[in-house]
């Protein structure tokens, strides 16, 4: 079982910049894309970003400019810098890993985090 672990979610101010790190453990060889999705209260869980095994990205097209996915092959680690952030980046964002290879389909990823939150305020 594939394990995924966020990290650096926390309260920040708007136009602050923010990174999250996911670390992924167990058997990941047969993982293609690692991905961030994140939802707002009330609302569904929506796709970020993500990288695949060959460094191919996908961005939301919200964030674009904003948001960057990069990933540390030798740490297994998977981050998304995210710079000017706005209140309506809040919510918890998930790092999530598919078997099937990059995507923007939540029903495609096979595990996921916990989550971490994030919230942009004043």
């Amino acid at each position: 079982q594939v394990q995924l672990v966020e990290s650096g979610g926390r309260l920040v101010h708007p136009g602050d910049s923010l990174r999250l790190s996911c670390a992924a453990s167990g058997p990941i060889g047969s993982v293609l894309a690692l991905g961030w999705f994140r939802q707002a209260p009330g609302k569904d869980r929506d796709f970020v970003a993500a990288i695949s095994n060959a460094g191919t990205t996908r961005i939301r097209e919200s964030v674009k400019g904003r948001f960057t996915i990069s990933k540390d092959n030798a740490k297994n680690t998977v981050h998304l810098q995210m710079d000017s952030l706005k209140p309506e980046d809040t919510g918890v964002y998930y790092c999530a890993a598919s078997n099937t290879g990059l995507s923007g389909v939540s029903r495609l990823y096979d595990y996921w985090g916990q989550g971490t939150q994030v919230t942009v305020s004043s």
